[in-house]
């Protein structure tokens, strides 16, 4: 089995944050969203993974290549980096990674994380994965027919067809089926809102009578701009939490401070005069001092001082001082 990521884009909806780093390597409850994405598949899938193919920009550099390297060896797995440098669509950057569309695969946007537990159902060609929303008319969806079978992707659906909302994640049976199609979309200049589009590969499939199935995910985690990533990032301890892992360094320092779970508290976090909790991580290296933080994320090796803070979001190497509650601060920022 093998894992595709495209993940080309920064990320400018979650701006300051993305500046410096890719949005799939902010980290949620202490682990890159790309990191916790790819283990979430690997553990729904129950299957040895043997490759996992990031697609990405050249511009993210080679230190972000290896992070991503070390990510697929985590699972045992090759790794293996492909180039999207021109914003051309989903069905674009999916043939950019065109040597590794063989055999069954995942193919999973590097943006959202899931729970889900559930068999894959061997029988369909495809397996999409969706989520029942309240608001349809705002994502796309799908229709089934009698069988429960999927029979057509709808793009933001003026009228109901059904509730239903593709969240990103697909399993395909033979992978280069769909790398046929998208080559026939790229061939023909086939474009929808001026990209080449997965979907439309996708419905050449369902022309020709394959099977497409939905597999419903328990839990869908939008990490799309700052507000929606520090609700995910409180989601996910909450899940962590209940599952009885650890989150929280041996090691962390506390002078007269009090930790209210859930959290997540990185390797050399000092904590001065402070509560911090619930909902909140802390990366590695981070100071508070004379501070209350609550349903909160923060990254590595930022020093916090006389803060009062509830939904807020800071970078690396940040050094925050005064009385702001609800806040977004990039990497090395300074605000006293």
């Amino acid at each position: 089995m093998k894992i595709i990521v495209p993940m080309a884009g920064r990320g400018s909806r979650l701006r300051p944050h993305t500046l410096t780093i890719p949005k799939p390597l902010i980290p949620i409850a202490g682990k890159p969203i790309v990191h916790r994405l790819v283990e979430d598949i690997a553990g729904v899938l129950n299957q040895e993974i043997d490759e996992v193919a990031f697609i990405i920009h050249e511009s993210f550099g080679k230190k972000v290549e290896e992070d991503l390297i070390a990510i697929a060896h985590k699972l045992g797995a090759k790794g293996t980096i492909y180039y999207q440098n021109e914003a051309l669509g989903t069905g674009h950057a999916i043939m950019c990674a065109k040597d590794s569309l063989s055999g069954a695969a995942v193919i999973a946007y590097a943006d959202t994380l899931i729970r889900a537990d559930f068999d894959l159902d061997k029988t369909a060609d495809s397996v999409i994965w969706v989520k029942q929303v309240d608001q349809p008319e705002a994502f796309g969806v799908i229709n089934l027919n009698e069988a429960g079978e999927i029979v057509e992707l709808v793009e933001k659906p003026k009228e109901f067809v059904s509730d239903l909302a593709v969240i990103g994640i697909y399993y395909f049976k033979d992978v280069s089926v769909l790398r046929n199609e998208l080559q026939s979309v790229l061939d023909n200049n086939i474009i929808h809102g001026g990209e080449y589009q997965i979907n439309d590969g996708i419905k050449q499939m369902m022309a020709k009578g394959m099977k497409f199935v939905p597999g419903k995910v328990d839990e869908w985690m939008d990490c799309g701009n700052k507000d929606v990533t520090v609700d995910t990032n409180s989601r996910m301890l909450g899940f962590l939490h209940n599952d009885g892992e650890h989150l929280i360094d041996y090691g962390v320092k506390q002078e007269n401070s009090t930790i209210i779970p859930p959290c997540y508290i990185g390797e050399d976090v000092i904590l001065i005069n402070s509560t911090v909790g619930p909902n909140v991580s802390l990366g590695r290296g981070t100071h508070i001092t004379d501070s209350k933080i609550k349903n909160s994320l923060i990254q590595t090796h930022a020093h916090i001082i006389n803060a009062d803070l509830d939904n807020a979001m800071i970078g690396n190497h940040a050094n925050f001082n005064g009385n702001f509650k609800s806040i977004s601060i990039g990497d090395y920022s300074v605000l006293e």
